[in-house]
Parts: structure tokens; sequence; C-alpha cells
């Protein structure tokens, strides 16, 4: 899998290199450097024909819209990727606090019924195959 990145990545590392050359060329264009102004288009063309083939690798591969936010925002991507786990781990310290919250009603509302009505909770209890206290 890691090889389908790095075959990407060094596509786009030499599209950016063509890119930047073409841009110096460009800022002091003279007529003389047609030829190598061609050349680098061409270069950019066939860079980005290689990046294209590269997503027939990856298409399987699908990106969160949020980590395209935080790239467009100057943020590094990975913070995408830790805030993500934090807010997984809090949500899930919230559940477990919920089942266990749960957990004590019910042992609360079966002693309660229990006192209330001890044979209808008897038969609960052996339908559910709980041992009732003596």
């Amino acid at each position: 899998m890691a090889e389908k990145f790095d075959s990407l990545e060094e596509h786009l590392e030499k599209f950016v290199e063509n890119i930047r050359q073409l841009g110096i060329i460009v800022s002091d264009f003279q007529p003389s450097s047609q030829a190598g102004l061609n050349q680098k288009l061409n270069f950019m063309v066939s860079g980005l024909q290689d990046i294209d083939k590269c997503r027939q690798q990856l298409h399987d591969i699908s990106v969160p819209l949020e980590v395209f936010e935080y790239i467009d925002q100057g943020r590094n991507p990975q913070l995408y990727t830790k805030e993500c786990l934090e807010r997984a781990l809090a949500k899930n310290e919230q559940v477990k606090g919920k089942i266990d919250t749960m957990k004590k009603f019910k042992s609360l509302l079966i002693q309660e019924l229990s006192k209330v009505f001890p044979e209808d909770m008897a038969k609960y209890k052996a339908i559910r195959g709980e041992e009732s206290p003596p």
C-alpha cells in the first residue's frame, strides 16, 4: 500500500518542481527561452498524465473533506487524525458513563421492584436466569 503513495508522492514532487522551474522561466521570459518553456510545458503535461495513472491505483482511497479544509487553513492534516481520536475517546467515555448509569439504575430498579412485587420479580428473575437473593 505504501508503494502506491510513494509513487504518487514522487510524481507530485517532480510536478511541483517542474511548476517551480516553469514559473522562473515565465517570470523572466525572453523570446530565446521559448524552447525551454515549451519543454517545461510538455513535462508538465506528462507529469499530469503520470499523476492520473496513479489515480487508478488509489481509486479505493477516500479522504474526508475535513482533511482538505485543514490543508486549506494551513494546518497539519495529522491534526485532523489526532482531533478525531480525541473526540472518539471523549464520546467513548461519555457513552461508558451512560452505560454505567443505566446498569446502576437497573440494579436499583430491580431492588425496589423486588420489595414491592416480590413474587413477580422472582418470576422475572427465574425467566432471566438470575438467582434471587434469599
